[in-house]
């Protein structure tokens, strides 16, 4: 049995993409770039920014750097919001919350922009803990993430530990942490994807999430 679940949010509980493609295409033009079609930077939702920027542009990392505070330049202000809960999420966080289940945040996004987006969609109220990347970037890896939540909400028993997200590094960072994981369709990812990954269970929709862990 499941008594704790940790929750992705961009593509997981909240659809981000306007907001973080706008963010990134911000970013480009700011550092000179030519700025392509919306869909070319749905690849940044989810991963942590630093690596995607050095990744998909060869930026080095300090320039980076200098990507990411133009990023958070235009997210800060108009990009936080640009954003949707996506249906059925608050319902599947009722149930789980009656399950008694802890539920808690991990996320790449930097932890004061996660609270005011929970915050804004009055989704806090069923998280006992909302753990993210810093400001810096310097903990952004989502296996870090992942060890920070767990530390810091005390917990060791990992087998009852599930974490649910988007992307396979959602996967990847739970394996890291010795915990089971569960890959979203609704999200950016895609089967393959968490097959690859080693991701214990996929869903389609946000409801079979709690269907998942009630029979577990």
């Amino acid at each position: 049995m499941y008594k704790t679940v940790l929750f992705d949010l961009d593509g997981t509980l909240t659809d981000s993409g306007i907001g973080i493609t706008n963010s990134v295409m911000h970013a480009l033009r700011k550092m000179n770039v030519q700025v392509e079609e919306r869909s070319a930077y749905y690849k940044f939702i989810g991963p942590p920014l630093l690596h995607s920027f050095q990744e998909y542009y060869g930026f080095s990392e300090e320039k980076s750097q200098l990507a990411v505070t133009y990023f958070h330049e235009y997210f800060s202000t108009k990009g936080i919001f640009e954003n949707r809960v996506y249906e059925g999420i608050e319902t599947m966080l009722m149930q789980l919350s009656q399950m008694e289940l802890k539920l808690c945040v991990a996320t790449s996004k930097p932890e004061a922009f996660a609270k005011q987006i929970l915050e804004h969609f009055c989704l806090e109220q069923y998280f006992s803990f909302v753990g993210g990347s810093t400001m810096d970037e310097t903990r952004t890896d989502k296996a870090a993430v992942i060890r920070y939540v767990l530390e810091s909400e005390g917990i060791r028993d990992t087998d009852s530990v599930l974490m649910v997200g988007d992307r396979e590094h959602d996967i990847i960072g739970a394996k890291k942490n010795g915990i089971d994981s569960m890959g979203v369709l609704y999200g950016y990812g895609n089967q393959t994807e968490f097959e690859e990954a080693g991701a214990d269970y996929v869903v389609e929709k946000p409801m079979e999430i709690a269907q998942k862990i009630r029979i577990s």
